[in-house]
């Protein structure tokens, strides 16, 4: 495999500190000098009107209310014109993947929106490749002129017994991740009944990520915040973004765990739970913002941690306190405070120059005290890996598919059946577990579009089984001949193909097979969209323009299919994700995630 050379590491505070002493004390002269601007000190949470930065070795030497003394004669002076000088801000959970994009092209993307640190779970590219996967997204975010730190994926499977994934995680997976430089924590431990029932696999992952003193991530998808949440707390995650109310929030925050508020392409859980702070008086050092998931076309057209810093002001918080939140709280949080997270002497010299800290236009980035973006432009390269060959080619069908195999057969003699229905639920994670009775034509049960009942069928895509496990999906709206595959298929990303029509089902799901993965929606036997995603299926090296302007059309033929939900791509890509409930589809059947069982499709047999 052909790689990008590895760029040598970022140099720590004490290999600089007498450069950055000198500069600090006059001795020597400055890289940059940040003047005329204001301070926004989120280790105090005020602004220093006034204050000057200097910038030697990638850090910031000097704050403070005159940095003449730092000045020399090959000094960059960078005129804030009474901006507000903010940190660079900081995404304390999210996936790279979910963007459709390389780390790379992720980065360039991200970096003219203000964010200058990642902790990612590259737990997607986990489920297809395995820790051959994780190593490649973890070299690429080495190469990055930001700081992109990657959690090593805790569960693969996700929930084992109720799906199959391309490759496991073990134990020793996770010790051997440890050792790697850019290896920051464990990703989100999303087997939480393994936990709570001290499961020896979960345990043992935990315990080699606490060995090697690195933040254990959580994933508490429950509403029920009794014993079983205490157990999950026991267990040692340091942090949860799965909840959804003030009660969650407040709970985890009492347990000594970070509550990470996320907003995402379709999630919104800020406000109902951020009131938490704005309306509770709660101490907010354990609140931190995120974005879990956030799609190509979100990033391109509303940004990323700036758009969830907006956010959390409209919904109440003061922008000083909402700043802490994606800065400092989070890097206090993965122990790096003393290296990012603040403007302040000794840390990495990330910050961000904008006119309004309520709008936060983001004007001019700095990273590692270099000019990487002004007023919307990259500036800087974003270096990629060469991607094996056989990475791009890991959509395996096994045979062609025919309509046939998106049929419903009806139990025997059956002329009604009661059949459970995934609901989908607009702007959140969680699905509701319906039932519908549902009419038996030519011995099949079939689509209903007037009740808004589509077909869902998972199609393996890993070892070229030719499996296809069928149900019933409603939420989407869907009406007329037409179906959408997906390669991305939270979590083990096998495809899911919902759709009204088996033809159109067959068609889709073909078409990903001849592509390599990706995303592709048929509407009267023609292919209406396309978003080719080659790597594992799952991510497209292109730009970040080019994949949204195909994520854009994909949407705009959601709607002519008639969908109305926001971003419902993302809610398609999660209708296998077996750690949530209530109800979802896996390679193995129908998954009840309220009890972590498998069950049926129809309710009851015939009378």
């Amino acid at each position: 495999m052909t790689e990008t050379a590895a760029p040598p590491p970022f140099p720590a505070w004490s290999d600089v500190a007498a450069d950055l002493i000198s500069v600090a004390a006059g001795r020597a002269a400055a890289e940059i000098l940040v003047t005329g601007g204001r301070v926004v000190n989120v280790q105090t949470r005020e602004v220093l009107d006034g204050w000057e930065v200097a910038i030697a070795r990638g850090r910031f030497a000097y704050v403070g209310p005159d940095a003449s003394h730092c000045r020399g004669p090959q000094t960059r002076v960078i005129d804030a014109a009474g901006r507000f000088v903010i940190p660079g801000l900081c995404d304390g959970h999210m996936h790279i993947e979910s963007g459709m994009l390389t780390p790379a092209e992720f980065a360039a993307a991200v970096i003219p929106h203000g964010t200058t640190t990642m902790f990612v779970d590259p737990h997607e590219i986990a489920n297809v490749l395995g820790l051959r996967g994780v190593r490649l997204m973890h070299d690429e975010a080495l190469l990055q002129p930001v700081n992109i730190f990657t959690q090593m994926p805790s569960c693969a499977p996700s929930a084992p017994g109720l799906e199959t994934t391309g490759h496991e995680i073990t134990p020793e997976d996770v010790a051997e991740a440890m050792t790697w430089p850019g290896i920051i924590g464990l990703g989100e431990m999303m087997n939480f009944p393994g936990v709570i029932n001290t499961d020896p696999k979960m345990l043992a992952e935990i315990a080699a990520t606490q060995r090697a003193g690195r933040v254990v991530g959580g994933h508490y998808a429950s509403p029920d915040l009794g014993p079983a949440f205490h157990a999950y707390a026991a267990g040692g995650p340091a942090d949860d973004h799965e909840g959804t109310r003030e009660q969650d929030a407040i709970a985890r925050m009492r347990q000594g765990m970070r509550a990470m508020l996320r907003l995402g392409s379709a999630w919104y859980d800020v406000k109902d739970q951020i009131t938490a702070v704005t309306e509770r008086g709660l101490d907010p050092r354990n609140m931190i913002l995120c974005t879990d998931d956030c799609h190509s076309g979100t990033l391109v057209d509303d940004g990323h941690m700036n758009r969830v810093v907006r956010h959390a002001i409209d919904c109440g918080a003061d922008p000083l306190l909402a700043l802490q939140m994606a800065t400092i709280n989070t890097a206090t949080h993965f122990g790096l405070e003393r290296d990012l997270g603040s403007i302040a002497p000794g840390r990495r010299a990330d910050l961000v120059l904008t006119s309004d800290l309520s709008a936060l236009p983001v004007e001019l980035v700095l990273a590692r005290g270099q000019v990487v973006a002004e007023a919307g432009r990259l500036l800087a390269d974003c270096p990629h890996l060469d991607w094996p060959e056989d990475v791009r080619r890991t959509v395996h069908l096994g045979r062609s598919l025919k309509a046939a195999d998106f049929a419903i057969p009806a139990p025997a003699g059956a002329r009604e059946v009661t059949a459970r229905v995934i609901g989908v639920v607009e702007n959140q994670a969680p699905t509701r577990a319906l039932t519908a009775r549902m009419p038996v034509l030519g011995g099949h049960v079939h689509a209903d579009a007037e009740r808004d009942i589509a077909q869902i069928a998972l199609v393996e895509r890993h070892r070229g089984t030719g499996g296809v496990v069928n149900g019933l999906v409603s939420g989407f709206g869907y009406g007329g001949r037409m179906a959408m595959a997906s390669t991305v298929a939270h979590d083990s990303h096998h495809m899911i193909v919902v759709g009204t029509c088996p033809g159109h089902m067959a068609k889709a799901a073909n078409r990903l097979g001849e592509v390599g993965g990706g995303i592709t929606l048929w509407r009267d036997g023609a292919e209406m969209a396309l978003v080719p995603l080659p790597i594992a299926g799952l991510m497209s090296d292109n730009p970040a323009r080019e994949v949204a302007a195909q994520a854009r059309a994909l949407g705009e033929s959601m709607k002519a299919c008639g969908c109305r939900l926001n971003n419902a791509y993302m809610q398609h890509s999660l209708l296998a994700l077996v750690v949530i409930p209530a109800l979802r589809i896996s390679d193995l059947g129908l998954v009840d995630v309220t009890r972590f069982e498998m069950t049926g499709l129809f309710v009851e047999d015939p009378a």
